[in-house]
């Protein structure tokens, strides 16, 4: 059984892998890794069975594809807006480091042939969850680049969460069938929260991922003076895309009001 927590460094070469569908994390049927890059570092990404998403988690870089060439800036993850390029098989995609940047790039096989979207703050659907529940415990930014009610076509969802400080996010708890994999970064190193995957419990660390099995609850909190990030990643299912949470009967209360 594959872990479910884990703090991956940065290699040499500014290269972390959170997950590959061979090996360890296989059951995630995702091939997820985030690289450093350098000012003026240019890399090149193309796969001939895989759909593929690029997120600007942090920096300044240039897009190119298909013969477009689109820039984007990130000086904070936290409350700047985020840019993502999903785009399918077969296709070739340049990112050129204006300055030191981040990115974070989701693969998973997908035949389907679709058209490139540019998601930026514009397209993106963004969510106020918790809003006027749990004094507030709960309330926390969404913001969905691509899930199945918006793109049937891909084999996976992708979106940020932005949980403030103290606060709780992925709650009530629940759960789905598909595995979701979550990659976290505070603005300050030092800081943390906590994940809990159905009876288990983890500390979340700047730069550390949860690999959540299908049918576990995942519930998360950050401690005080810390506001958390981190980017939700879902593989669906053939034949049975992700598209709700189903909530843990012992907390399904809190949702239903008695």
């Amino acid at each position: 059984m594959s872990k479910v927590f884990d703090y991956p460094e940065f290699d040499k070469d500014g290269i972390k892998i959170l997950t590959r569908t061979e090996g360890e994390y296989s059951d995630m049927l995702m091939d997820i890794t985030v690289y450093q890059m350098k000012k003026g570092q240019n890399m090149s990404f193309k796969y001939e069975n895989q759909e593929m998403a690029l997120l600007l988690i942090k920096g300044s870089v240039k897009y190119s594809w298909e013969g477009n060439t689109v820039s984007a800036v990130r000086d904070d993850f936290i409350n700047g807006g985020a840019t993502c390029l999903h785009v399918c098989k077969g296709v070739s995609v340049e990112i050129a480091a204006d300055d030191e940047s981040e990115i974070l790039l989701q693969c998973t096989e997908n035949d389907k042939i679709f058209k490139s979207v540019l998601y930026t703050p514009e397209n993106i659907c963004e969510e106020t969850f918790g809003q006027g529940e749990f004094e507030g415990k709960a309330q926390r930014t969404v913001r969905t680049f691509f899930d199945y009610s918006t793109a049937p076509y891909s084999n996976m969802v992708m979106g940020e969460i932005i949980t403030p400080q103290g606060g709780w996010s992925s709650y009530p708890p629940h759960h789905h069938p598909q595995p979701e994999v979550y990659y976290y970064r505070f603005e300050k190193s030092q800081g943390f929260g906590t994940c809990f995957i159905g009876d288990d419990a983890f500390k979340i660390k700047d730069g550390s991922f949860c690999a959540i099995p299908g049918g576990k609850t995942h519930p998360q909190v950050t401690a005080p003076g810390y506001p958390m990030y981190y980017v939700w990643m879902i593989r669906h299912f053939d034949g049975n895309p992700w598209k709700d949470r189903i909530f843990d009967p012992d907390h399904e209360w809190l949702v239903k009001g008695n």
